[in-house]
């Protein structure tokens, strides 16, 4: 069994444990009416963009997010939240050192130089990965998130043991393509599951809000196609993406749950075209940029 298959099948017992562990980080979370930005890169960039969208849509608040490379040094926060497994990632740093804001750092390891920069520091070292490719660390910090919030329950890790349990579809895996659509808080794990297509199996995949899709990216889907919702569809949306000829895949699931549906999807991919997903191409476990 790979590293990433193992950390991907214990997600249910860290977001368990996440979530049994939230109040004790109250404190050093965003209190409700805070003007908030969450941050990070990559995979955490995904999960910063979802959890922005929980938490505005949950009424605590204006939040953003931003890639750490991107974000808007003169804009006014009452509280940055910075997401980052290794602790190592150069453009999060760069940033906590520059930010006068009130910052806190949601990572896997403590020992890192974050710690030095951060004001706060979150350490979910149960949920750290040796994989290259993120799962449990991403969808951990998360369900934190989440739980703060008040938006987790146990049916979520239920559904993710369905996730794990129950068999892809059919034929999937061999597929040639594929698109993942979300819709507010969802789109941002629509991003992410595109992004574990392209890292661990090299796949052609994409993702969109949901009601973009037929602005455009419609017009390359095909019978080598399969087509993922994550939470319920506009109206209409299936049956015109299946005229295409493409698969459309329905997310049944807590949309966090699909997502290991998704991971799960990647490795199979991976598997049939005979990649290690533990040591994706051109990729390391941190961007660590030298001056």
């Amino acid at each position: 069994m790979s590293h990433a298959e193992h950390e991907l099948n214990s997600q249910p017992e860290c977001w368990t444990r996440a979530a049994a562990e939230v109040a004790r980080y109250a404190d050093v979370l965003p209190a409700p009416g805070e003007r908030v930005a969450i941050t990070g890169c990559g995979t955490s960039y995904f999960m910063a963009q979802s959890a922005a969208a929980l938490r505005e849509t949950a009424g605590q608040g204006e939040t953003d997010a931003f890639p750490a490379s991107e974000f808007p040094r003169g804009r006014a926060y009452d509280r940055v939240i910075a997401l980052t497994r290794s602790g190592t990632t150069t453009e999060v740093l760069s940033l906590l050192t520059e930010l006068n804001t009130p910052t806190t750092a949601i990572t896997a390891d403590p020992a890192t130089p974050v710690k030095e920069v951060a004001d706060e520091l979150i350490v979910l070292d149960f949920a750290d990965e040796r994989s290259v490719v993120q799962t449990r660390f991403a969808t951990t910090a998360l369900t934190l998130l989440r739980a703060h919030l008040g938006l987790h329950t146990p049916a979520v890790v239920t559904d993710a043991r369905t996730a794990l349990a129950a068999p892809l579809p059919e034929g999937l895996a061999h597929c040639e393509e594929f698109t993942f659509l979300g819709r507010g808080w969802t789109t941002g794990l629509a991003q992410e599951a595109a992004l574990k297509m392209r890292e661990a199996s090299l796949s052609w995949t994409e993702a969109y809000p949901a009601m973009e899709y037929r602005h455009g990216p419609i017009s390359v889907s095909t019978s080598g196609t399969a087509t993922w919702m994550f939470g319920p569809a506009p109206d209409g949306l299936a049956e015109q993406v299946r005229r295409t000829g493409a698969r459309w895949i329905d997310g049944t699931l807590d949309p966090l749950a699909e997502l290991v549906r998704a991971q799960r999807l990647a490795l199979a991919v991976a598997a049939v075209r005979e990649l290690d997903p533990d040591r994706p191409r051109h990729l390391t476990r941190s961007v660590i940029l030298t001056p």
